[in-house]
């Protein structure tokens, strides 16, 4: 018998973490950090339904930190068990999660010393760097498609996701006498046709489907059609001398931006103007794809052939230090500003949007989901008066938002990967990393499809597998 266990990304999107539980023994799929309003992340992030040290081992879908990003905390209230992913997620991980840690501590430095003068107690990080690192020794790379033993009777294996370098679904098989029982946990399912990486796999004869959610409501357009729209919205704040600030996800957004906007460039359909990648962990993270060519589609495969650095452009400036990032507040023409991170929750693009976003000849364009309460949410849904480090600004910028270069599946997607893995031995879809309107969304179509039991399990939800 075993137990499926919902906890993080349950009717929500970050903080991916689900266990399973097999005679007793514990078994953690991600362990992602939860992203929102800053004091209840914190106490939530702190905080697992189990104690780590009961947990035997783990299986990491991919590197986004809200998969991956509380996994120093974890080790470090008792976790010893192994950490098993793809070589490329190692290898994300072995540089976002010490910068998750340094990012924490810069952002609680200037958090907390208005803490104090308020009265407040200070917040301590979540954990150091060293503590990051130590993590880091408890992973176990391995190959897609390779088998691995979790218990006796459980075994599992990895299988391309498609929505950042060396994401994976994980596939769990539970056997006892001559039942068999298939379980896969679809991580962050991307989408076909998307510059960079090889399409998602498909998966065959699952009996339970755990899949996310978080685009369950709707299709995303052609990337062509984004790439047009990308182009004007450059053209035109080029045109009033103002600057394109644009915040991403230091792992996969960085990377596809830099890829389209170079073509852009080759095809003459933006203006000639400094892009600066102004943070360190997407050039970090950049280096870290030139490693991993197994993960690219064809397309890239051909045009790295022919002697071409996908990521190189002669207008890109990479920023590492502080001096260099600041300059860039200086610089009085127009230009476009790639920082991290992507929600607008920490990192440098705050020192972006601080100065930046009272400039109506400014645009700050988003290309990625915004989770609830994050600041990138509230300054795409309109919210004209804000807070960066705690201080009042008020939103004059131009604001955009581009869906279409999301890493993640559509509706349309979600439907057919479902009806391609349900067949007569489907018995339940449990919806995760998603909000509840999407969720709905969806469970209405997949109904409307055949697809009859599919849930949306609340968290906490304990899901009982007897053979």
């Amino acid at each position: 018998m075993l137990k499926l266990k919902f906890s993080g990304a349950a009717r929500e999107v970050t903080g991916s973490f689900h266990i399973i539980e097999k005679d007793g023994k514990n078994f953690a799929i991600d362990c992602g950090m939860i992203q929102g309003k800053r004091k209840e992340s914190y106490e939530r992030n702190r905080h697992f339904p189990l104690p780590p040290s009961d947990v035997q081992s783990m299986i990491l879908t991919h590197a986004h930190i809200d998969h991956s990003g509380n996994i120093p905390t974890f080790t470090s209230q008792g976790f010893k068990g192994d950490i098993y992913s793809t070589y490329a997620t190692k290898d994300l991980c072995s540089i976002m999660l010490p910068d998750s840690a340094f990012v924490q501590l810069k952002d609680l430095e200037y958090v907390n010393r208005k803490r104090i003068k308020q009265g407040k107690a200070p917040f301590d990080p979540l954990y150091t760097e060293a503590q990051a690192e130590a993590a880091l020794k408890q992973f176990v790379p391995k190959n897609l498609g390779e088998n691995f033993p979790l218990t006796d009777g459980l075994y599992a294996y990895l299988l391309n996701a498609g929505h950042i370098l060396g994401s994976s679904m994980a596939v769990v098989k539970l056997k006892e006498g001559n039942k068999k029982i298939k379980i896969c946990f679809s991580g962050d399912l991307g989408r076909s046709s998307l510059p960079i990486l090889k399409d998602p796999d498909e998966v065959y004869d699952v009996d339970y489907l755990i899949l996310e959610s978080t685009y369950g409501s709707r299709d995303h357009k052609a990337i062509d059609t984004a790439q047009d729209r990308l182009s004007m919205i450059i053209t035109e704040t080029y045109r009033k001398n103002g600057r394109v600030i644009i915040p991403v996800f230091a792992v996969e957004r960085a990377q596809e931006m830099l890829y389209v906007l170079n073509q852009l460039a080759i095809a003459n359909k933006i203006p000639a103007m400094p892009i600066f990648v102004d943070s360190p962990l997407a050039i970090e993270a950049t280096e870290v794809f030139k490693k991993h060519s197994e993960c690219f589609d064809e397309k890239m495969m051909e045009y790295i052939a022919n002697n071409n650095n996908p990521f190189y452009l002669e207008l890109v400036k990479y920023t590492r230090d502080v001096d260099e990032s600041m300059a860039i507040n200086e610089y009085k023409k127009p230009c476009i500003v790639l920082s991290a991170q992507g929600m607008c929750e920490a990192g440098r693009i705050l020192h972006h949007l601080k100065n930046g976003v009272d400039n109506p000849n400014n645009t700050i364009l988003f290309v990625g989901y915004q989770a609830a309460n994050t600041l990138g949410r509230k300054i795409v849904q309109g919210d004209r008066n804000i807070k960066i480090f705690g201080e009042p600004h008020t939103v004059q910028a131009r604001v955009e938002k581009i869906d279409e270069f999301s890493g993640h599946a559509g509706q349309s997607d979600l439907v057919e990967f479902v009806k391609k893995a349900s067949g007569p031995k489907l018995k339940k879809v449990l919806l995760v990393h998603g909000e509840e309107d999407e969720q709905a969304d969806l469970m209405r179509v997949l109904k409307a499809a055949g697809i009859e039991n599919v849930y949306n399990p609340e968290p906490g939800y304990v899901e009982v597998i007897d053979p």
